[in-house]
């Protein structure tokens, strides 16, 4: 099972909301807690380590979730590598907890984005919602945008009009395979870089419908 950090409220019970955030490539399990603090209280929120070094692809000392090949192309085997490992650490993940969690939200940023939906889509109807913070709709032959695949995800998908590390065309030609399949698709953009905004972060909460 993947190494994670995670928060367990104090008070929590049995049907808590739990999301789980995948940091992006060259970060690390810590990073993404850092949202937390912000989060409605009542959320379980549990952020994995991803499974690769980043060191031998040049994403400094941190991990990676698989080795980027350029615009929407991760590489084909540690990608699906990752994806294994991403199923594995769910289908556990469950058990590992003091108590028995509700619906799951699957989200992450950049890297984590695209493994998060891109899982959805390998799943259909497993994930009930996904969180695309900045990532792309990947180009791999398990991937695919179809009316099959969309049923039953609602998918968030925030990015940054100045991404200058996933460019915001990537972002629109993503989402207008995913509406032509017919997904249920919130698509905000925000005037920002390669990141995440307070804003965006409260569009994402409002749209999960978590209570504070």
């Amino acid at each position: 099972m993947l190494h994670y950090e995670s928060y367990i409220p104090s008070d929590a019970r049995d049907g808590a909301p739990l999301l789980v955030l995948l940091h992006g490539r060259g970060s690390n399990e810590q990073d993404l807690m850092g949202l937390q603090p912000h989060l409605p209280q009542g959320v379980i929120v549990v952020s994995p380590r991803a499974p690769f070094s980043g060191m031998p692809w040049g994403y400094g000392p941190g991990w990676a979730w698989y080795r980027f090949l350029g615009e929407d192309r991760p590489e084909p085997e540690s990608f699906e590598a990752a994806q294994g490992e991403l199923g594995e650490f769910l289908r556990e993940l469950p058990g590992a907890l003091p108590v028995k969690p509700g619906a799951l939200t699957l989200g992450g940023f950049s890297q984590g984005g695209t493994m998060s939906l891109a899982y959805a889509l390998r799943n259909p109807g497993v994930v009930p919602g996904v969180l695309n913070l900045s990532g792309f709709l990947a180009n791999h032959p398990s991937v695919s945008a179809t009316p099959e695949t969309v049923r039953g995800t609602r998918i968030f998908w925030g990015h940054g009009t100045a991404d200058g590390n996933i460019p915001w065309e990537l972002a629109q030609a993503g989402r207008a395979k995913l509406e032509a399949a017919g997904a249920d698709l919130e698509a905000r953009d925000y005037r920002m870089g390669h990141t995440i905004s307070g804003e965006e972060l409260a569009d994402a909460i409002r749209w999960a419908g978590w209570e504070g």
